[in-house]
C-alpha cells in the first residue's frame, strides 16, 4: 500500500521538518542574533527588552505549537493572543517587513529544505501582518 508523505501544514510534518524543539530554537537564536546585528531591524530590536530571554523563549515556544507540536507557549504563558500581545506596539508595514526578512535571513541559516523555508516564511506572513497596528 503506498502513503503519501503529508505535506507541511498536515499534523506535525511542519514541526519535524523545523528540527522540532532543537531545530526552533536553533532558528529563533539565529534570528534573534540576526536583529541584534541588523541595521535594518534596530527599530524592531528597540521594541523588545534588553534582556531578549524571555522574547526567545516565546517565540520558540509559539512557533513549537504553531507548526503541530508540542503547545508548549500555552503550558508556560497562557492562550495566544497575537494582535492584544503587540497592540501597544506601533507596527506598521515597515516594522513587519522588517520582521520578516529578519526571519527570512535566519531561515536560510537553517539546514530546512528549500521548500520548507518557502513555505514557512510564506506562513509566518500571516501571524506578522495581524501583529500590524498602524498602516
Amino acid at each position: 500500500m503506498h502513503t503519501e508523505k503529508p505535506g507541511y501544514g498536515d499534523g506535525g510534518a511542519s514541526f519535524q521538518a523545523a528540527g522540532g524543539v532543537a531545530g526552533i530554537r536553533r532558528l529563533v537564536d539565529d534570528f534573534y542574533d540576526l536583529m541584534e546585528r541588523l541595521p535594518e531591524t534596530q527599530e524592531i530590536r528597540a521594541m523588545h527588552p534588553a534582556d531578549l530571554a524571555q522574547s526567545r523563549d516565546k517565540l520558540a515556544r509559539f512557533l513549537c505549537g504553531w507548526l503541530g507540536g508540542p503547545k508548549l507557549y500555552h503550558e508556560k504563558y497562557g492562550p495566544i493572543r497575537i494582535p492584544s500581545a503587540h497592540a501597544h506596539l506601533h507596527i506598521g508595514t515597515e516594522q513587519r517587513d522588517a520582521w520578516l526578512s529578519c526571519m527570512q535571513q535566519a531561515l536560510e541559516q537553517q539546514p530546512y529544505a528549500t521548500s520548507f523555508k518557502a513555505y514557512l516564511i510564506a506562513q509566518l506572513a500571516i501571524p506578522a501582518e495581524r501583529c500590524r497596528t498602524r498602516d
